[in-house]
């Protein structure tokens, strides 16, 4: 008969996994509940601290919606969404970096037209945005799609909205590049903005005493056949939360130079009504294979 002591009660889980099948999912297993009683011994866990722990990631279960995903909130501003795709990233070998996807890709992105402006009815100071995408030697890659997306002026994505069921995506959209690569688009500069502060991750931001910034900046996923899917933000410049973003997302490579611009017309050749702003940036992919992410949620289908 085992003894479940502190210590002995560890080995006895470990070894309840010994049958698993699959031996990558044993070792997950395993290494969980060996780190997890760790936690818990060199705490000295009380009951409370673990009912509130239950109740906490309860209420973050309760809090996802077909838009809205608290787990992956969760996961980002504890470091785990970068720390895993840092670990799934370490050879870059020239490539543009990566960062965490976040947790509005919702898998609205209908395909525009190059040119196309994104944030058409929202108010703010007005982007062109141009891009290309290369392998690593830097020839262009043509015919790849491009899904884009950001918050809006005040901070918020579409899908925060109460009108999204009926007013549908903005600030979102897919291009695909051009035969040089190339891919172009007008919208509104970006701002920074505090992540979702309403539910148990923003409680728990706020009761910790850390701020709830992210820098401005644009998603970008770019998912090229034989190259590994690239999913990034570009920043915003001189962004004051560059040096303290709550999800650990900002990397040096990743920093755009935005210029303000007063030109009277667009790189497109297309007349500006008012001063603008121009970001330019150049993917470069690493040869590979994988799977572009799917969003998470009942909104999902095949060809989002």
């Amino acid at each position: 008969m085992p003894q479940f002591s502190d210590t002995e009660l560890t080995a006895a889980v470990v070894r309840s996994f010994e049958e698993t099948p699959d031996a990558r999912v044993k070792f997950l297993m395993e290494e969980l509940v060996k780190s997890l009683h760790d936690y818990v011994r060199k705490t000295d866990l009380t009951f409370d601290e673990w009912g509130y722990a239950i109740d906490f990631l309860t209420r973050i279960g309760q809090k996802c919606t077909d838009t809205r995903q608290e787990f992956i909130l969760l996961s980002d501003v504890l470091g785990v969404s970068m720390l895993v795709d840092a670990v799934n990233h370490r050879a870059r070998d020239g490539a543009t970096e990566t960062t965490v996807l976040g947790p509005f890709y919702v898998g609205e992105h209908k395909q525009m037209p190059h040119g196309a402006d994104i944030s058409a009815n929202l108010p703010g100071e007005r982007m062109f945005v141009q891009s290309r995408v290369t392998d690593l030697a830097g020839k262009p890659l043509a015919g790849v799609p491009v899904d884009v997306w950001h918050a809006d002026g005040d901070g918020y994505y579409d899908s925060q909205s109460p009108t999204y069921e009926t007013d549908g995506p903005s600030s979102r959209a897919r291009f695909v590049t051009d035969a040089d690569g190339r891919l172009f688009f007008r919208t509104i500069l970006p701002c920074s903005y505090p992540i979702p502060t309403d539910g148990p991750v923003g409680e728990m931001i706020l009761q910790t005493r850390r701020h709830p910034m992210r820098p401005a900046h644009v998603h970008f996923l770019v998912n090229a056949a034989g190259y590994e899917p690239l999913i990034t933000h570009v920043f915003i410049g001189g962004d004051k939360y560059l040096d303290s973003d709550v999800v650990f997302g900002v990397k040096d490579d990743l920093v755009a130079n935005v210029e303000k611009r007063t030109d009277p017309t667009m790189p497109d050749g297309k007349k500006a009504s008012a001063p603008w702003h121009l970001m330019t940036y150049e993917f470069r992919l690493k040869p590979g294979e994988g799977a572009a992410p799917k969003p998470l949620g009942s909104r999902v289908s095949e060809d989002a």
